[in-house]
């Protein structure tokens, strides 16, 4: 049985493919630690030409994914099977962090809304949605990007979906902090050497060293996360 399972909801299905089957979100499907599924939401039109969009009621522009689709294959998805969450990805959601992703990686099933268009009908999110989720304060041509950006954030936090766990667990934004700066070989380059202490073979030595570093670049870079 994997650890997780997420199902997509998207009016361009097709925009998944490349990246759920790349990398570590490959493996961790080759090791059963995940499932993707993907849904067409014109598969669930009941309009013979597949539309799932229409004119919002009170005029204004653009164009929203009406109810019809998205109920009928949210509850077709619901009737198989239990969800942990139903997320809507949005601007004006909750901002994705490091805290979040881990929170999720722990859910056994998922479904992630793709919004496309002007947005969806605000039934959807006021009946099935439980968590809306922003990866910024910008807008998108759609959801599908903010949707395999959680995806990604998430699976590499199952246990066994890096080689390396230690990775993951070092990364920025773990501890509340960015990471220290990282050097491999060769331990010179055109006159730029790596410091002593990661040469040193002291580890008491280096992990002091990376504590301080990672808190100098945060002070400097990102000076918002230290408060």
């Amino acid at each position: 049985m994997c650890a997780l399972r997420i199902d997509f909801l998207s009016a361009l299905p097709d925009s998944f493919d490349s990246v759920l089957n790349t990398g570590i979100l490959r493996i961790a499907q080759e090791k059963k630690l995940v499932e993707f599924h993907i849904h067409n939401l014109h598969d669930y039109s009941d309009n013979k030409f597949g539309h799932i969009d229409d004119t919002p009621y009170g005029g204004g522009a653009g164009m929203l994914i009406k109810c019809q689709p998205v109920f009928d294959c949210v509850n077709k998805l619901k009737s198989e099977r239990d969800y942990d969450e139903v997320i809507f990805v949005t601007p004006e959601g909750q901002e994705f962090d490091q805290s979040l992703a881990n929170e999720l990686s722990l859910k056994g099933s998922i479904i992630i809304l793709s919004g496309r268009y002007k947005g969806i009908d605000q039934r959807i999110r006021d009946r099935l949605v439980t968590k809306e989720i922003s990866i910024g304060d910008f807008v998108l041509s759609g959801g599908e990007l903010p949707s395999l950006v959680i995806a990604d954030a998430v699976t590499r936090l199952i246990p066994g979906a890096i080689g390396d766990s230690e990775s993951a667990l070092t990364d920025s934004h773990m501890d509340g902090l960015l990471e220290a700066p990282q050097y491999t070989r060769p331990s010179e380059y055109n006159g730029m050497k790596v410091p002593d202490v990661l040469t040193s073979g002291n580890h008491k030595l280096i992990k002091e060293w990376q504590e301080s570093k990672s808190k100098e670049k945060t002070e400097i870079l990102r000076p918002d996360l230290l408060k």
